[in-house]
């Protein structure tokens, strides 16, 4: 598969997100933008894929036993993790939540959180991207330092 496509897709991932799809352009030797702007496009997608899916879809599949108690579990971590940075901060603190590039933050958190939260859509969008941006930034610096570091090495 093209690496382009993949990392766009590992970029859409709950659990990778542009943590892992960055990286993994970078080491397939995508240029430095190219791989940041795939990344975080994809990653800034999940917002509104997400929103149309809790919006829409959610609401049917809660008749599933499985489905409710998978998704029951995800809220009560999103919650744990977002209640007291969104009480405090509202906004600033959604964007922290995503910025930070941590397991269990992200733009599936962060969309999640909004959404729980019943905070407004627009300004939820204009804050998870920036926190998108900003954690593509963070994971840019750590991986690019490490290649230099790696490639100083040999």
């Amino acid at each position: 598969m093209n690496p382009y496509i993949f990392a766009f897709l590992i970029s859409l991932t709950p659990i990778g997100e542009l943590r892992a799809g960055l990286p993994f352009a970078l080491f397939n030797e995508i240029p430095v933008w190219p791989a940041f702007f795939i990344c975080v496009i994809a990653n800034i997608l999940i917002f509104p894929i997400l929103m149309f899916f809790l919006k829409v879809i959610h609401h049917r599949f809660m008749h599933y036993d499985h489905y409710r108690s998978a998704f029951d579990k995800f809220m009560e971590r999103t919650r744990k993790k977002a209640h007291k940075k969104i009480e405090k901060f509202g906004y600033v603190g959604l964007f922290l939540l995503v910025a930070i590039p941590l397991p269990f933050t992200g733009a599936y958190t962060g969309t999640v959180a909004a959404w729980f939260f019943g905070m407004n859509k627009w300004k939820s969008f204009l804050a998870v991207s920036l926190g998108v941006i900003t954690a593509g930034l963070i994971v840019l610096s750590v991986v690019q330092g490490g290649i230099n570091i790696f490639n100083g090495l040999i």
